[in-house]
Parts: C-alpha cells; structure tokens; sequence
C-alpha cells in the first residue's frame, strides 16, 4: 500500500518592513503621506516629516510628522493626545503615552519604536522609567531642531496659518 504524503508550503504574505525601520532614503514623499493619513485620520497630507533614529544609550526608531492645520481642539484641556504611538521591538505597546512628548507638542502625531524597553510594560513602570525620560528628551530635540530648519526654509509662514 502506497501512502501519500502532502506537503504544505508556508507563504509569507506581509513582506513589507514597517515604515519607521525602513531607510529615509527609500521611503518616497507618497509613501510618507498614505502613511501619515493612515495614522492621523487625516484627510490633508503634512507639512513636514522627520525621520530618524537614536542609538548609544538606547536604541529607538522614530517617525514624527507635522500636520498642515493646527488640531481644532489643540488647547481644550480635556483633550485625549494619542498623536505619538509608542511600540516595542514592532509590537504595539500604547496608543496615548502623555510621557512620551511635552503637552506643547502634543499636535506632533508619528512613532516610536524602542528596542529597550520590555514588552511586558505596564503605565505604571513607564511612568518611573528612565529610557522613556531619555526617549522624550530626543523627541523634544529633534522636534525642535526640525522646526528650526523649517524656519529657515520657508520662513514664518506656518506662524501665519
């Protein structure tokens, strides 16, 4: 008696890397605006992007972008800010992290991407985290060094809008 033997192929069906570990370089403006629409529930695309990561102390990808109008709601203060999502080794983490970016930043929308941090975190430890304190501090830095080179490209025309 013969006996037939299937086999079963696997197929990778995602191949695409995620778009904050993927190099600056590669990624076309297209790209950054399906994704920056995609994230923000935006129907405009942005204004400005800055994409970059971080290594040394620690290790962090990030993808921030600035939208073309300011929120409608940008100073109520009962506002929920989820505008910067916060994931772990590409494992999505949370969505409103308040420590991860300034209230004065709080329209900046985009990601961040930690390999430092463990999966098992909780609100909790992320409040009492050290990694986190330096992750902000890097956010807060690039935020400003990306608006300083906007102000020197186009002027204060964003002020005026």
């Amino acid at each position: 008696k013969k006996v037939k033997e299937e086999t079963k192929e696997m197929e990778l069906l995602n191949k695409t890397k995620p778009l904050w570990m993927r190099d600056p370089k590669d990624i076309t403006k297209e790209e950054y605006t399906d994704f920056y629409k995609s994230l923000s529930n935006d129907w405009e695309e942005h204004l400005a992007v800055k994409h970059f990561s971080a290594e040394g102390q620690i290790d962090f990808r990030a993808l921030l972008f600035v939208p073309k109008r300011a929120p409608f709601d940008m100073f109520e203060p009962r506002k929920k800010a989820n505008n910067i999502k916060l994931y772990v080794r590409r494992v999505f983490i949370m969505d409103n992290c308040e420590d991860l970016i300034p209230e004065y930043l709080g329209f900046m929308k985009g990601i961040v991407d930690s390999e430092d941090l463990p999966l098992n975190i909780s609100r909790e430890m992320l409040q009492q985290n050290k990694v986190l304190k330096v992750i902000r501090r890097n956010l807060v830095q690039k935020c400003l060094e990306l608006f300083n080179v906007f102000s020197e490209n186009k002027g204060v025309l964003y002020l005026l809008r």
